[in-house]
């Protein structure tokens, strides 16, 4: 695992989406929460659970205005911590009637490594404006990026993803995004694979559409091999990630929800 991990792993989460949103309400309210087990696994070593990943949402007002505040947090297992001490929290702003991010603050622990950062969308300017501070540097910097109307962070993109119509999917077709990630930009391609039955560990056997996607470098516009992702969310209205598996250098992680309380919908994806 390596500084930001957990982020990279919540953007492949979300990575593989359209933001043609479907009609009706939302797949997602007030309450939701869903929580999610990360797992390592290599030749040599069998599917060990070492971490969880969870994500609460409240409708709120924010400057006034209806909007969802998502919290979003990683953290490793007691027993793992002695190897690898990860400690994300991650506090976002979408706007309820457009799901655009309006603010995300960030606070990072992963070892040594300390990252605070918060963002501020200017919708108008179509910028992004990134406050942040690293162990390193204390003192705060301050960088503006510019927005495309498919720029966001990645606890937004994760709700968007949600949100949008599963009759845009195109199986084949490769699309791609940005995504704003710490102080850069990046871009994701992303392709519809089709629907699949697969099986989550503890849960059972549900309906699903994969996809397959690719995060670019730091330089935004790169690709590597190393940097590709599948993931499954479930084929019914609620329209969660479910899987989720990224090779590393030795072995794969993989992300699948353990647990989800307050759906809007039925899981009606679970087969048995």
């Amino acid at each position: 695992m390596k500084r930001s991990s957990f982020l990279l792993l919540l953007a492949a989460l979300l990575c593989c989406h359209t933001l043609s949103h479907a009609a009706g309400e939302r797949p997602f309210g007030d309450g939701e929460e869903l929580v999610y087990a990360v797992a390592y696994r290599a030749r040599l070593i069998p599917n060990t659970e070492v971490g969880r990943a969870v994500l609460r949402l409240n409708a709120e007002n924010f400057d006034g205005k209806p909007a969802y505040h998502i919290t979003a947090t990683g953290r490793t297992l007691p027993f793992f911590r002695w190897f690898y001490d990860l400690n994300d929290v991650y506090h976002s702003w979408i706007d309820s009637a457009s799901l655009l991010p309006r603010r995300l603050s960030v606070q990072l622990q992963e070892d040594t490594y300390l990252f605070s950062s918060e963002y501020r969308y200017d919708w108008v300017a179509r910028r992004v404006n990134n406050t942040y501070r690293n162990h390193a540097w204390p003192e705060d910097r301050f960088k503006s990026m510019p927005l495309s109307p498919t720029s966001f962070d990645a606890v937004a993109l994760f709700y968007n993803l949600r949100a949008s119509d599963p009759s845009t999917y195109e199986p084949g077709k490769e699309k791609s995004l940005s995504l704003v990630l710490e102080d850069t930009i990046r871009t994701i391609r992303y392709r519809y694979v089709g629907p699949e039955t697969i099986k989550v560990k503890g849960l059972g056997r549900f309906r699903a559409l994969r996809f397959t996607c690719q995060i670019a470098t730091s330089s935004g516009v790169s690709f590597e091999d190393g940097s590709e992702f599948d993931l499954w969310i479930s084929d019914d209205r609620n329209r969660i990630p479910l899987l989720i598996e990224t090779p590393v250098r030795v072995g794969s992680v993989r992300a699948y929800l353990k647990e989800s309380r307050n759906l809007n919908y039925p899981l009606d994806s679970f087969i048995k």
